[in-house]
C-alpha cells in the first residue's frame, strides 16, 4: 500500500448511489471515512490486474496449451536463475 511520502491526491466524482453503497460496506465492515482511499486503491488494482490479464490472455488466445505452457516455464526459469545469480554475487560495497 502507499506510504503517506509516496501518495498522489486524486479528485474524483462518483454517482450518489455509489457513495452510499461504498459507504454503507466499509461502515458495515467496520471501516472508518479514512479507509475509503485504501479501499479505491485496492479496487483500481484489482481493475488493472484484471484488465492486464484479460488483454495478456487474448494476446495469447492463438498459441496451444502447451506451447503457452512452455513459454511460461521458459521465463519462470529464466527469472529464478537471475534471482539465483543476484543471491550467488551480491554487490560489492562501494568504498
Amino acid at each position: 500500500m502507499a506510504t503517506p511520502d509516496n501518495t498522489t491526491r486524486w479528485t474524483v466524482k462518483v454517482s450518489k448511489d455509489t457513495d452510499i453503497a461504498v459507504r454503507s460496506l466499509l461502515a458495515q465492515r467496520g471501516m472508518k471515512k479514512g479507509d475509503l482511499s485504501k479501499f479505491i486503491e485496492d479496487a483500481v488494482r484489482w481493475r488493472v490486474f484484471e484488465q492486464t490479464l484479460s488483454e495478456t490472455r487474448a494476446a495469447f488466445s492463438d498459441l496451444d496449451p502447451e506451447a503457452l505452457q512452455d513459454l511460461i516455464d521458459e521465463a519462470t526459469e529464466a527469472v529464478r536463475h537471475e534471482h539465483r545469480q543476484a543471491i550467488a554475487s551480491p554487490p560489492k560495497p562501494e568504498s
